[in-house]
C-alpha cells in the first residue's frame, strides 16, 4: 500500500496510528535471500521496481515476479523469453507476454492514461526496440501515438505525421542505420526528443554503435540519447517528462 494511502485512511479513522507506523517500520526492501527487492521504489520515485528477465535463473524470476505481484500489484518484466514467460505464468496466470517487444506485464490495478508520449521509428525493423518503448510508457500511464517507418529515406512520410508528433510532450525516436530520424525531429518539435539506436544496420553499423555516435553528435537541439536497443529506458523518461507536462503526482 502506498504511504500517501495510508495517510489518508489514518485520516479517515479507516486504521490506527499504530497499524501505520507498523507500515512505515517495514524495510524498505523484501530480503529473498538472492534478491533484495525495491519495494519502496515508487514511493520514491513514483514507479515501481521493473524486472530485467534476460539471465536470471528460473525459480529465482518465479518468486520475483510473485512477489511483487503480492506487493505492487502491477509489474513488468523487460527482455523476457516466451520459455520464462511461461514459467511466470504459472505462479500468475494473469500474466501477458508480448513476443514483440518481449515484455511481460501483470495489471492488476487499472492504468489512466494521460498526456501525450509520440513513439517514431525509422523502419519496420525498428519497431520491436520502439514497443518495448512504447509499452513501457503506457504500462507507467502514458498515452502513446505510434508513427512507424518514416525514416529520412522518404521524408515525404514523416511530414504527412507531423501533427501527433508536434503535439506530444515528449518524442521518443527509434533508428538504425546511419540514425538520422533525431536530428530531424529536433528540428521540428519544441518538445524534448529522445533518441534510441538500435542495432539495426549492415556490417559498418557496428551493431548500432553508428547510429549512437551519429545520435550524440546530432546538431539538433533538444535531444537526448540512450543506451542501443533501450527502448525501455528511453519510455521511462519519456514517462517522467510527460507527468511533469501534466502535472501528475507521483
Amino acid at each position: 500500500m502506498e504511504a500517501k494511502k495510508i495517510l489518508e485512511k489514518v485520516r479517515n479513522g479507516e486504521i490506527s496510528v499504530e497499524a501505520a507506523e507498523k507500515f512505515f517500520r517495514q524495510k524498505p526492501f523484501d530480503d529473498l535471500g538472492f534478491a533484495k527487492l525495491d519495494t519502496h521504489r515508487k514511493i520514491r520515485t513514483g514507479f515501481g521496481e521493473v524486472v530485467f528477465c534476460s539471465g536470471k535463473k528460473d525459480e529465482h524470476l518465479q518468486q520475483i515476479f510473485r512477489k511483487l505481484a503480492e506487493e505492487e500489484g502491477n509489474v513488468l518484466g523487460t527482455r523476457a523469453s516466451r520459455e520464462q514467460y511461461e514459467l511466470i505464468r504459472a505462479l500468475c496466470p494473469d500474466a501477458v507476454y508480448d513476443s514483440l517487444s518481449r515484455l511481460v506485464k501483470i495489471i492488476r490495478k487499472p492504468v489512466e492514461l494521460r498526456g501525450s508520449v509520440a513513439v517514431c521509428t525509422a523502419g519496420t525493423a525498428d519497431i520491436p526496440v520502439a514497443e518495448e518503448a512504447a509499452q513501457t510508457a503506457e504500462f507507467f500511464g502514458s498515452k502513446v501515438n505510434r508513427v512507424y517507418d518514416v525514416g529520412v529515406s522518404g521524408l515525404h512520410r514523416l511530414l504527412a505525421s507531423l501533427d501527433p508528433i508536434q503535439e506530444a510532450n515528449c518524442v521518443i525516436a527509434v533508428a538504425g542505420m546511419e540514425g538520422a530520424l533525431p536530428s530531424v525531429l529536433g528540428g521540428l518539435v519544441s518538445n524534448p526528443v529522445i533518441a534510441v539506436p538500435t542495432s539495426i544496420g549492415y556490417g559498418a553499423s557496428l551493431q548500432g554503435i553508428s547510429a549512437l555516435l551519429t545520435m550524440l553528435n546530432s546538431c539538433a537541439n533538444g535531444i537526448a540519447v540512450v543506451n542501443i536497443d533501450n527502448g525501455y529506458g528511453a519510455g521511462y523518461m519519456a514517462t517522467q517528462i510527460n507527468r511533469l507536462a501534466c502535472g501528475k503526482e507521483r
